[in-house]
């Protein structure tokens, strides 16, 4: 791997010997800034029942409450998450290319190993420290569908990643289309039911529909009121609670979404092929990222916002807008990954970039904080419930700030991140050096 020609920031540093590996800035960077941004969407389900997708359901809708649900759903909703998977794509390159360099048979168990641990360390997130809207265990399952996709090249892999989101995008119209036709038929059905009227299975099957449509998301409040007793009440309620929800997520939820985690890391994998996340392409192509992607991403988002709030937050509005949620979240993506590749290709504001890439090194332990840092605010203190949805983000500023802080520091002393260094470890079953050799003075001349 080459830095980038003369006079641009130089993206790749020399790679030593042993488990220090080549690092490449650009995308310790990204996934930095994209932890950043999961924690700024999670946030609603640490700390408020029902109150990720409809702010009406907790958290409060009106004024700054409701602006801030604007801002995050017009800029940020699932493009942290897609950035995410792609740099994990792109990480799957990296690790077995390296594996593979060093003529390792073993490479192929190594691999399985390392995602079925990230597996374990997802479902310490979800049953140990409660959050039910783990990452890791369905990225540790995806990533294994991959190795065989390892070694195309990168229009090979953009394609079939496209072609994995187009076919979750089509996933996701036939349920918006069933939803919507549920809807048009419920008001008869209901009439007939309450008239005494023998239903058609058709008939029923609208009513359940719908029904269930209504439930996702408008949240009764002895729903609310439920949750929040649970998750205010200790640790067993608010585990007995978090499960259900976890185990739907990681079962439905895994082959719901499983076309989206796949596509955008083989897509992850395609950029890093073509060198775009590197740096390597030339600046058209990154100012065009961002001109494309936001002109379809703002202008998709913002009309599916005013959908919403002018449907009264409606589950026929939320419904409606899902055939179009993929085009806009796909296009905020491309133009958030060209601004921030531009940022880091500027060579401006070092200190920064440093920083949040330090945060990208140590992924996996700050995402594990993130959840324990909220299981003791909202759980044990029993803050649950109780913040309004702008009050969360000065919790998740304060986090930034640590995070920012610390694993710079971190990264000073120690090669890896505590949970990188036994993620590590646990794959190649064998205890990896942790502590940086101490600097030596330079020889006198």
């Amino acid at each position: 791997m080459t830095s980038v020609a003369a006079g641009e920031q130089s993206i790749v540093q020399p790679a030593p010997a042993g488990p220090a590996a080549q690092r490449i800035e650009a995308l310790d960077f990204v996934r930095g800034v994209a932890l950043c941004g999961i924690l700024l969407m999670n946030i609603t389900g640490f700390g408020l029942p029902d109150a990720y997708t409809n702010p009406q359901n907790a958290g409060g809708a009106t004024g700054i409450n409701l602006v801030t649900w604007i801002v995050t759903e017009i800029g940020f909703e699932g493009t942290q998450r897609a950035l995410f998977s792609m740099l994990f794509g792109a990480s799957v390159i990296l690790f077995t290319s390296r594996l593979e360099a060093q003529g390792r048979p073993d490479a192929a168990d190594i691999y399985m190993r390392r995602n079925l641990w990230l597996v374990g360390f997802g479902m310490i997130n979800a049953f140990l420290l409660l959050w039910h809207g783990d990452i890791l265990y369905t990225y540790g399952i995806t990533a294994l569908f991959l190795y065989p996709f390892r070694k195309l090249a990168g229009k090979w892999l953009m394609a079939i990643g496209l072609a994995a989101l187009l076919a979750g995008a089509i996933w996701s119209f036939g349920e918006s289309r069933n939803a919507l036709a549920a809807a048009e038929a419920y008001p008869t059905a209901v009439a007939a039911r309450d008239a005494g009227a023998q239903l058609t299975p058709e008939q029923e099957g609208a009513i359940a529909t719908w029904e269930q449509q209504r439930a996702n998301y408008k949240a009764t409040p002895q729903r609310i009121a439920d949750a929040v007793r649970a998750h205010t009440r200790g640790f067993w309620p608010a585990f007995t609670h978090a499960a259900r929800a976890t185990v739907i997520f990681q079962t439905w939820g895994l082959y719901r979404y499983f076309f989206d985690v796949f596509g955008m890391m083989l897509i992850g994998m395609g950029l890093f092929r073509l060198g775009v996340l590197t740096l390597e392409r030339r600046r058209a192509l990154y100012l065009a990222m961002v001109a494309g992607g936001y002109a379809i991403g703002l202008a998709t988002n913002a009309w599916e916002t005013r959908h919403i709030i002018d449907g009264g937050f409606s589950a026929r509005a939320f419904a409606e807008v899902t055939t179009t949620y993929d085009l806009g979240r796909l296009g905020m993506t491309v133009g958030h990954l060209g601004l921030l590749l531009l940022f880091v290709r500027s060579g401006i504001l070092r200190p920064v970039r440093r920083a949040f890439a330090a945060v990208g090194r140590m992924a996996i332990t700050n995402y594990l904080v993130h959840s324990a840092i909220c299981l003791v605010l909202f759980i044990l203190l029993g803050e649950y419930g109780q913040l309004e949805r702008h009050q969360l983000y000065y919790v998740v500023f304060a986090i930034w700030a640590f995070q920012l802080a610390f694993s710079p520091l971190w990264l000073r002393h120690f090669k890896f991140g505590p949970v990188e260094w036994l993620w590590r470890s646990l794959t190649y079953v064998r205890l990896q050096p942790m502590r940086r050799p101490p600097k030596t003075p330079a020889a006198a001349a």
